[in-house]
């Protein structure tokens, strides 16, 4: 093997890790607003108790696979920066993807206190604004993908 060649399979496999964490970043950002609808539709106690450990549980899940993205992501931007910096200077497309990794991370932020306001039962937002608020990431992930995929900018 090359240098040139284990060069490039390093940049593959921090991208092939840096992709599987962001698929576990985003079902814990998908699910998770979810997990809030079905807890302000609750009407008995033991199922909003129930949900509440789940929300807990899967917020720990999230963390960790966003961690990992960023941390993949990280070291992918590093491994360009060192061996082909022009790829991440070649236009806009990737200031702008990290602006929407930024928003996401707000967006996780967010979650966060929402999880801490249901297990204190001092959520009050509508079931309605949450089903609005979990398109978000979605949005998000349509812009990311784009970005990186096409590069149109």
């Amino acid at each position: 093997m090359t240098p040139v060649t284990a060069q490039i399979e390093v940049m593959l496999w921090l991208k092939a890790f840096h992709v599987i964490f962001v698929v576990t970043w985003f079902a814990g950002l998908f699910y998770l607003p979810r997990l809030f609808v079905y807890h302000v539709e609750a009407s008995e106690s033991v199922v909003r108790e129930r949900l509440k450990i789940m929300q807990r549980r899967l917020l720990m899940i999230t963390h960790v696979g966003g961690m990992l993205a960023v941390a993949f992501g990280t070291a992918l931007m590093v491994w360009w920066l060192l061996n082909a910096p022009a790829y991440l200077h070649s236009g806009l497309w990737f200031h702008l993807k990290l602006a929407l990794v930024a928003c996401l991370i707000a967006y996780h932020c967010l979650l966060v206190r929402m999880v801490r306001q249901f297990a204190t039962d001092s959520f009050s937002r509508s079931s309605r604004w949450l089903r609005i608020f979990n398109e978000i990431p979605a949005l998000l992930l349509i812009g990311i993908v784009v970005l990186v995929v096409v590069k149109p900018l």
